[in-house]
């Protein structure tokens, strides 16, 4: 049976002073999975450990399902082994000396299960993963990608409330990570568990979550889906981490609801998204993805319509991205298809369209 994970005002400070996880407030419900996504030492691992029972809190609680497992003001900590969680890690983390059975099996042998029902356990676990024909060979003569699917079932095979899977696909190869990524998310589905996953690529967070948060520096600034995350980012942080590469500075003249008339430093004029914090006069930070350029626009005039020189361009097989000088700057635009368009040198007609355009105050650099 799933549960929901509820994470109010969670803090866990170090020794050294420094707030490792500084007021975090999140819920997954029963049955979603949430990643929690950002750059290494952003807090995501030790959010998970503190949800896992492997670090000790310092202020906040946790809950799972109807238990608080976790709330140091009332001293509550309930011990890893009484939460009722299954957990993946980066290692695989399988006896090495053990068969792909003997690892799977070994939950439910400490767990006091009926052979009968081990035996039923195991089974379905195993075919869960696609391991059901390698049940009896020993774990170490295994590809890394079939280790950790050994890790995944013999965390589910006891059918914990909870999964935390911690960069669980770091440590193989590329063509392995994908194959087992696409995997995961319908695995863990089928189960119906709750899942909470930790993970910096980007790509395994809009695959595998149903919605995304993004860390930095212990806090945590943006819990939503993937299409949200990537289409109204929170800050410019969020922004750029992921992809947002392209940044023009200016000044914001006026405001109209959620969009507004920027100056940059070049002089030029754009229509730019705007969120809540930003106000009038205040200088700010357009971030814009190369993949929501649109070259070679024409016909009817559209906001955001600028001429642009190519400087430079980068051939990748399926894509290009060519570097734009405009607008005082120098932008990156991505553009798919096997064919080089544009030659370096040559002008050409670029829309920038408004709603991908996203002025954030310059501040929230500063204080980034």
């Amino acid at each position: 049976m799933s549960a929901e994970l509820k994470v109010e005002r969670l803090f866990k400070v170090f020794g050294t002073g420094h707030a490792a996880v500084n007021d975090v407030s999140f819920h997954v419900a029963a049955g979603e999975i949430v990643v929690l996504l950002g750059p290494s030492g952003c807090g995501k691992t030790t959010t998970l450990r503190c949800v896992a029972g492997l670090e000790h809190p310092t202020a906040g609680t946790i809950s799972i399902g109807n238990d608080v497992v976790s709330a140091p003001a009332s001293g509550t900590l309930v011990p890893p082994r009484l939460r009722n969680i299954g957990m993946v890690f980066q290692s695989y983390a399988v006896w090495p000396h053990m068969t792909v059975q003997q690892n799977v099996v070994y939950p439910l042998r400490s767990r006091k299960v009926s052979r009968a029902e081990r035996t039923r356990k195991v089974g379905e676990a195993l075919e869960l993963v696609g391991l059901s024909e390698y049940a009896n060979r020993p774990v170490v003569s295994l590809s890394g990608g079939q280790m950790q699917r050994v890790a995944l079932a013999r965390s589910l095979v006891y059918e914990p409330q909870l999964l935390l899977l911690d960069e669980p696909l770091s440590n193989l190869d590329a063509k392995l990570r994908l194959r087992l990524r696409d995997d995961l998310r319908r695995i863990i589905k089928k189960t119906g568990v709750t899942a909470l996953y930790v993970t910096h690529d980007q790509a395994e967070a809009v695959v595998l979550g149903d919605r995304i948060g993004v860390m930095r520096d212990g806090k945590l600034l943006q819990m939503a889906s993937a299409d949200e995350l990537y289409n109204r980012p929170a800050d410019l942080f969020v922004a750029n981490f992921t992809g947002a590469s392209n940044l023009l500075a200016g000044r914001l003249l006026d405001r109209d609801g959620d969009f507004g008339t920027v100056e940059t430093n070049g002089g030029s004029r754009l229509t730019a998204c705007l969120p809540a914090n930003v106000a009038a006069g205040e200088a700010v930070k357009i971030a814009l993805r190369p993949e929501n350029i649109r070259l070679g626009a024409n016909g009817a005039a559209e906001p955001n319509t600028f001429t642009a020189q190519v400087a430079g361009h980068r051939y990748q097989g399926t894509q290009t991205v060519y570097e734009l000088d405009m607008l005082g700057g120098r932008l990156d635009a991505l553009e798919l298809g096997t064919i080089v368009r544009y030659p370096v040198g040559s002008e050409i007609k670029v829309v920038l369209p408004p709603d991908q355009c996203w002025a954030y105050p310059e501040r929230q650099s500063a204080e980034g």
